[in-house]
């Protein structure tokens, strides 16, 4: 069986984009693509209060579902209850946009046979060969 999530096609890239999830489950998949996300994220609370950081945990199925951001200007992680969230932005550059999983696949068959190559030289140089 395979994680078909991470071997689909590249999608449209988010940065730049605003999510202002209006029910639960949007807010619920909204989240979700920012877990993906390996930028930065601002979220805009409903206070109207924003946090920009990497969003790098959340707990949908907590009592009261919540997600843990590492923000740009504070050194520990902050915790935001997914009801406090009105819309969330992608800001940061993905740093993996654009890396599907056919070039992480041919990068480490590359690297497999870089390695089997040093071993055989080793190998060579030893004399058991």
């Amino acid at each position: 069986m395979t994680d078909a999530k991470y071997h689909t096609p590249e999608q449209l890239p988010l940065k730049g984009r605003v999510f202002r999830p209006t029910t639960p489950a949007e807010l619920a998949e909204a989240v979700e693509q920012a877990f993906d996300y390996r930028g930065d994220v601002r979220l805009t609370l409903a206070s109207g209060k924003a946090v920009e950081g990497y969003l790098f945990n959340r707990l949908a199925t907590a009592a009261k579902p919540f997600v843990q951001v590492y923000p740009q200007d504070m050194s520990t992680a902050a915790e935001i209850p997914y009801e406090e969230i009105v819309a969330i932005a992608f800001t940061g550059e993905d740093t993996a946009s654009g890396k599907s999983w056919e070039a992480w696949v041919t990068k480490k068959e590359s690297q497999r046979q870089n390695e089997a190559q040093q071993e055989e030289a080793a190998a060579r140089a030893r004399g058991h060969l």
